[in-house]
């Protein structure tokens, strides 16, 4: 009976109506789930039944076009549409999220994932990992020098929350200041910098300024026992404007008597920078100046130190995981590393707020973050579902079941009064 189409139609209506409320009611049930990316259902047109076909043009006659009759709808596609969420301050330092289009990678069960959820912690290993499902977060890890690897071998991302910075013998010592231009010949100024061997012991060194002549200062570096030096050398100023013209002098080689390496600084000994004559900006001077004003020379810095512990880890917008050591130094630990897809469309939810590769989802690109994404330590990226939206679908997914329904009942109408044709 012709009418049964409608019948069938109808059904085919409330079926897929109730798929799109399935979507709907998963989305709204994951409105503040941390990196979850909501669905969309499509619908499309399921089979026409032809009547008559179409026909061309003949002599006098023109043509006709077919008659079809539609047979219902069907599920088109569910996409999953990966928008950016909104990305919200934790203030926990080791929670990632990602502004762009990349993807955590991790590993459960040994099997690699991809991920958008950036709620990270370490584990008793030190290991990075998601504490929900322990899935660990992949990626590079550095050398004892912090240098990160190149490449894309990935591994996991492992913090050794006892990492130590090994002691640095002092290569360079830099001081600045004043001499007095006014002072008398054999007037003195001292100036007073702790040095390191290459075990981290402090060893305390002095230089004494003693003027000499007009714009002549000799210097000598003398130590404390059981250290040892003998260095000296001297210091010409330029008349006009109390720059440094010239210096003369050998590096300061010191014997710690520590047991550490001798000398300090190596067989070079530790270079002295009393400073460049050259005003930076136009003005002012860096180094060691002769002008009428009180002797005060000080260090400016020296590039030795003691050994360091990890006293804390930050991560960078590349990724990178940056150790801060007690001693000053910091240096790069690991850097978390990033996957980009062709069609992230075609990645397959594999449960946990994780994905897997299908075969229309095209190979993961292991790159690193700050090319077409960035990661924001200390945030969190919220679900991208937008409420409004879904509860504007949903009265229209609950009015096309409706719709469907009363086709339903119509065609059952009209089945009633055929039976009744036999009365």
């Amino acid at each position: 009976m012709s009418f049964l189409r409608s019948l069938f139609s109808g059904v085919a209506g409330i079926r897929n109506h109730q798929v799109m409320m399935d979507v709907l009611g998963n989305n709204i049930s994951n409105i503040n789930t941390v990196g979850f990316k909501g669905g969309r259902v499509t619908f499309g047109e399921l089979y026409a039944q032809t009547l008559r076909g179409a026909s061309q043009p003949v002599g006098n006659n023109g043509g006709t076009n077919p008659m079809q009759v539609g047979l219902g709808m069907t599920v088109n596609s569910i996409d999953t549409l990966f928008g950016q969420g909104n990305i919200e301050t934790t203030g926990q330092p080791t929670d990632m999220a990602i502004q762009g289009s990349g993807f955590f990678i991790v590993k459960k069960d040994g099997k690699t994932a991809y991920s958008r959820v950036g709620t990270f912690s370490l584990d008793a290993e030190g290991k990075l990992v998601n504490p929900g499902n322990g899935a660990i977060l992949q990626g590079k890890l550095a050398n004892a020098q912090g240098v990160i690897p190149s490449g894309t071998a990935l591994v996991d991302v492992k913090i050794a929350l006892d990492a130590q910075s090994p002691a640095k013998a002092t290569t360079t010592v830099k001081f600045a200041g004043n001499l007095d231009s006014s002072a008398a010949n054999n007037s003195t100024a001292s100036a007073s910098v702790s040095v390191f061997d290459s075990l981290g012991n402090t060893i305390p060194v002095t230089l004494t300024f003693t003027k000499t002549g007009a714009n002549a200062w000799s210097w000598a570096a003398a130590t404390v026992a059981p250290a040892t030096t003998t260095a000296a050398g001297t210091l010409t100023f330029n008349a006009a404007d109390g720059t440094l013209q010239s210096l003369t002098g050998t590096p300061i080689i010191i014997n710690p008597g520590t047991g550490a390496a001798s000398p300090i600084g190596g067989a070079t000994g530790i270079a002295v920078d009393f400073g460049i004559p050259t005003a930076t900006p136009p003005g002012v001077f860096k180094g060691i100046t002769q002008t009428a004003a009180p002797s005060s020379v000080t260090p400016r810095e020296q590039d030795g130190y003691a050994a360091g512990v990890l006293s804390n880890i930050t991560i960078d917008k590349t990724g990178k995981v940056v150790g801060a050591f007690s001693n000053g130094t910091i240096l790069d630990l690991a850097q978390v590393m990033l996957a980009e897809f062709n069609n992230p469309g075609g990645l397959v939810r594999s449960g946990d707020n994780t994905y897997a590769i299908s075969g229309n989802s095209g190979g993961a690109a292991v790159v690193n973050a700050g090319q077409n994404s960035t990661i924001q330590a200390g945030s969190l990226e919220q679900s991208n579902v937008d409420l409004s939206e879904e509860f504007t679908r949903m009265i229209l997914a609950q009015r096309g079941f409706q719709a469907n329904a009363r086709v339903v009942t119509t065609s059952d109408e009209f089945l009633q009064e055929v039976v009744n044709l036999k009365r």
